[in-house]
């Protein structure tokens, strides 16, 4: 009987998760109002909120919220509960607190459609979040998208090293001594190799494996340092000259006036219209 009356009704677990929402948006001070406990933020013009002592008393049991004297904030539990307590489907539950999911627009047959994307399934997600010392982003918009198509290829390609055993029937379609594999890929996975070669032949031998093994390979920054026996935070450094300079690649500037040279010439220089080389 005790187990139960600890279980709250689905009231009360709706009053709960307001308490725990209002917690994790910042720390709030508290006074007690007979059997309320009333909430006033410490940010001025945030509204005055009031609980019952009891859903306070089994937020701080359970672990979610730490009471500080006078003071409630979040406990470390508190975030991972609350994506749980939010996510609809039952089955993604305990996958929920994993994610970090944002609303894009991608094109599908000609037509814009919106989809869910989960951000913290992209290797780049955490250096998006760098920032330089006035603020502004490390790595460049334009550079990021350029890491993300660098992992695309490389995806698409099938370059990635296959690390479990394949039980599905082999069918020689080679002769012997053939280039291994290379007829097996489809023609988009060749042409994503080919592009990925190319990317990689633009940034150069001296900045194409950083930007591999952090893009492709989802290294961290601490470990391609260790690995390569690095200073800390050169990693970065090179990352983003890396990936600056797959930008241009992907995205050269624009040529001066359809592409033509322009040179120096006399007051009454006049360019030959035939075939022959101009003269002044």
């Amino acid at each position: 009987m005790s187990e139960a009356k600890n279980v709250p009704t689905a009231s009360a677990h709706r009053v709960l998760l307001r308490l725990l929402r209002c917690i994790a948006a910042g720390a709030a001070d508290i006074t007690q109002e007979g059997n309320d406990i009333v909430l006033r933020r410490r940010h001025p013009g945030q509204a005055v909120q009031r609980f019952p002592a009891e859903t306070v008393r089994l937020a701080v049991s359970s672990g979610l919220v730490e009471r500080r004297q006078n003071s409630l904030c979040a406990a470390p539990p508190l975030g991972p509960y609350l994506k749980r307590a939010m996510a609809k489907d039952r089955d993604e539950v305990f996958q929920e607190q994993h994610r970090n999911i944002e609303t894009v627009v991608v094109e599908l047959d000609e037509a814009k459609q919106p989809a869910r994307r989960n951000l913290n399934t992209s290797p780049l997600t955490s250096l998006s979040r760098l920032k330089e010392r006035d603020g502004g982003a490390f790595f460049p918009e334009d550079a990021l998208e350029a890491g993300e198509r660098l992992a695309a290829d490389f995806h698409r390609g099938h370059l990635n090293p296959r690390i479990t055993a394949t039980w599905e029937p082999r069918i020689a379609n080679r002769t012997r001594g053939e280039a291994g594999g290379a007829l097996d890929l489809t023609e988009a996975a060749m042409a994503a190799r080919a592009r990925f070669s190319r990317a990689a032949d633009a940034m150069g031998p001296e900045l194409s494996g950083v930007a591999i093994d952090i893009c492709c390979f989802e290294k961290g920054l601490e470990t391609v340092e260790r690995e390569r026996l690095w200073p800390a935070r050169s990693a970065k450094l090179l990352l983003r000259a890396a990936l600056l300079s797959l930008a241009r690649h992907y995205a050269p500037p624009a040529t001066t006036r359809g592409g033509k040279d322009r040179h120096w010439g006399d007051a009454d220089y006049r360019p030959s219209l035939g075939t022959g080389t101009a003269t002044e």
